[in-house]
């Protein structure tokens, strides 16, 4: 009797926990993990393939993140190629998951690539489009478990009151800089999308893809050109990046004879623990840093 109330006792166990098992988000990177985490909460379990620090243009899968992908129920990537040579599509196609746009809906700035206009995919930096990452997140969670669609979309509400406040709180820092002096060097055009919402302009020896760098696409002449432009509009200091090796930008500071103003979270957030750990947190430090360097 004893081993009968044993059996059926474990086969309910894994009855509900088959039933009621926890959905699996994969995402890209870590900004996108962010965002899904905020809404998800703790429905839905949300991984995601980058850690802080790691770049996506470059980025090559490995096996475990096959696995994570093939174990997932949905895939959510940024899009206008981030994920060079379209990793993250591929790793869902392969493993037949549903996989989600984050950008979709976004108008996207057009930035020229090797004599092709191509979109640039930095747009989570101004929270304006960072909503329409929250909103596209929103839906796809509440598709995959609707069960939670009250909370998915309380959490959403919430967030995107943040977002709001967040954008307020740019304008009123960013008026400090008088607009002349709003000119952002770094080391890669991620900042465009920032740029063009908050009146600067920005330019970079590198181009959108930090990919140019690493197969040499950095000309004398491209580099000479952002020499020459710092000079000519009198920049008090640029900006390194948290994911690229900032070795060319201090040479081209040392050239130029302007300082280091800081260093900019870009393509992926700030390890746990640090001011740049989260979306917010990256934006707000961001902010701060450039005002700090320009003022």
């Amino acid at each position: 009797m004893l081993k009968k109330i044993i059996f059926y006792t474990f086969t309910l166990m894994l009855f509900f926990s088959t039933a009621y098992a926890e959905k699996t988000v994969v995402v890209s990177t870590t900004q996108i993990y962010d965002l899904a985490y905020n809404i998800a909460g703790d429905n839905v379990k949300v991984i995601s393939i980058l850690s802080p620090g790691q770049d996506p243009h470059t980025y090559q899968p490995v096996p475990n993140d096959i696995d994570k992908v093939r174990n997932s129920d949905l895939v959510i990537e940024n899009g206008f190629h981030l994920e060079g040579k379209n990793w993250m599509k591929t790793l869902a196609n392969d493993a037949g998951k549903p996989l989600v746009t984050a950008t979709d809906g976004i108008k996207p700035l057009i930035m020229e690539l090797g004599g092709m206009e191509v979109h640039d995919p930095h747009a989570w930096f101004t929270p304006r489009n960072a909503a329409v990452y929250v909103n596209n997140i929103t839906k796809a969670l509440i598709e995959l478990a609707p069960e939670y669609k009250n909370n998915f979309t309380a959490r959403a509400k919430l967030y995107l009151a943040n977002l709001k406040a967040l954008d307020g709180w740019i304008r009123s820092e960013v008026a400090i800089i008088p607009p002349e002096k709003r000119v952002l060097v770094t080391n890669h055009d991620a900042f465009q999308y920032f740029a063009a919402e908050y009146g600067f302009v920005n330019t970079s020896p590198i181009g959108w893809s930090t990919g140019s760098e690493i197969g040499g696409g950095v000309t004398p002449q491209r580099r000479e050109a952002v020499v020459s432009a710092i000079k000519m509009m009198n920049v008090r200091s640029i900006f390194v990046e948290t994911t690229i090796n900032p070795k060319l930008l201090r040479e081209i500071a040392k050239d130029a004879g302007v300082s280091i103003g800081g260093s900019l979270y870009s393509d992926s957030m700030g390890d746990k623990d640090s001011p740049g750990e989260s979306y917010i947190g990256m934006m707000r430090e961001n902010v701060l840093t450039i005002v700090g360097g320009l003022r």
